[in-house]
């Protein structure tokens, strides 16, 4: 009896080309991929909240550069209708209310640190004015607190200076001054420095935070082994790398933006002058640039403490020669050029302050945001460089 013939083995359909639908499908269910596991890492979420808003604030209002509520002690050896019009001079918020002491009681008071300041004026000085002679007031300060020794020194020279002048113009006799100069402050009046340094920090944890993240979704998919199952997908590694890069980038941008609007804009006040549609297009772009670098920090490194270590100093040195902290003018002139030719930092940090600070449009900041897409090219091409032959072996 003749065996009955077996059914025919099906055939596997040849898989084809990708198409642009399908690079794009892939795309999507990866980053769907890469927020899960996002939300999947309470410690991550924990610390992106936080930086984004307990940070910022933490930073503009409790390293406060001006001077403010600063102690004053006067040795009033005159005695004088003017001298007692320099003491009433020193208001707040700039001084507390001035404490008279005598000569003997300043170094002790200055060393305890009671005082920042001890004005002291000598006899006769009231009447040396009035007759025109020369005459002076010694100001000491304590120079162990730097920023406020310098910026409250200054304001009170002024402070004194304006009272002199006063009495000086009360009497007949007396000549107006030549000049009267007029300073306005633009974008920032009464020169607050929490208004700059909460947008600064946004800025500054956007960089931080993005290359983190990117580069720790990597190490984590290394070191579980779960990597392993994308190379067996019908996935290219570049769909992997933007996925990572686009899911990453997106969550530091809602952040970013919910920051500026509830943080920056209602908690701590400062105003935002420019569009911020505009600062949300440059901030996406430069997200991906970081995002990049990120991806190309993770191929370096196997675990994800080599990762830190590899990444403090580059972002350290990002941020100080990116111009947030310090104006870009007090570097040397061939490392500008260097900053500027080699990192993205120093041109976001440019479109930012134009954008937030002082209302500019699209006309004004399209070079920062040209250079930002050449660089960002540039970080592209090398990371999936590294990616595909760290990843995939290719």
């Amino acid at each position: 009896m003749a065996a009955n013939p077996s059914p025919p083995t099906p055939r596997l359909a040849e898989a084809g080309p990708l198409t642009l639908a399908d690079h794009v499908a892939n795309i999507f269910h990866l980053v769907i991929k890469e927020l899960r596991s996002i939300r999947a890492d309470p410690v991550m979420l924990i610390l992106l909240i936080y930086s984004f808003s307990i940070s910022v604030n933490t930073v503009a209002t409790g390293a406060v550069t001006e001077a403010t509520n600063l102690s004053v002690g006067i040795v009033d050896e005159d005695g004088s209708d003017l001298s007692r019009r320099i003491a009433e001079g020193l208001r707040r918020p700039t001084f507390q209310p001035p404490v008279q002491i005598t000569a003997s009681d300043i170094d002790p008071m200055m060393d305890q640190g009671k005082l920042l300041f001890v004005v002291e004026i000598p006899p006769n000085f009231e009447a040396d004015i009035r007759a025109q002679r020369k005459t002076g007031i010694q100001i000491n300060v304590d120079a162990t607190a730097v920023a406020q020794a310098g910026n409250g020194a200054s304001s009170l020279r002024t402070a004194i200076a304006n009272e002199i002048q006063r009495f000086i113009s009360g009497r007949e006799d007396s000549t107006g001054t030549p000049i009267n100069l007029v300073v306005r402050a633009a974008f920032n009046p009464n020169l607050k420095t929490a208004w700059f340094s909460a947008m600064t920090q946004v800025i500054n944890q956007i960089t931080m935070l993005t290359v983190i993240l990117t580069g720790a979704a990597l190490i984590r998919e290394r070191e579980q082994g779960t990597v392993e199952h994308l190379l067996v997908m019908p996935v290219v590694p570049t769909e992997i790398m933007l996925a990572k890069m686009l899911a990453n980038g997106l969550v530091i941008l809602v952040a970013a933006m919910l920051s500026l609007q509830f943080v920056v804009h209602w908690w701590i006040g400062s105003p935002i002058n420019g569009s911020l549609l505009l600062f949300l297009l440059g901030a996406a772009i430069y997200a991906l640039v970081v995002a990049a670098l990120g991806i190309m920090l993770g191929t370096l490194a196997t675990t994800m403490g080599q990762f830190g270590l590899l990444a403090i100093p580059v972002l350290m040195v990002t941020q100080l020669l990116s111009g947030s902290s310090t104006p870009m003018e007090s570097m040397p002139v061939w490392l500008q050029y260097v900053v500027q030719t080699i990192s993205p930092t120093p041109h976001f940090v440019a479109f930012s302050q134009a954008v937030l600070f002082r209302g500019a449009d699209i006309t004004l900041v399209w070079r920062p945001l040209v250079a930002m897409l050449i660089i960002g090219a540039v970080y592209f091409a090398v990371a999936q460089g590294r990616f595909r032959r760290v990843i995939f072996g290719s």
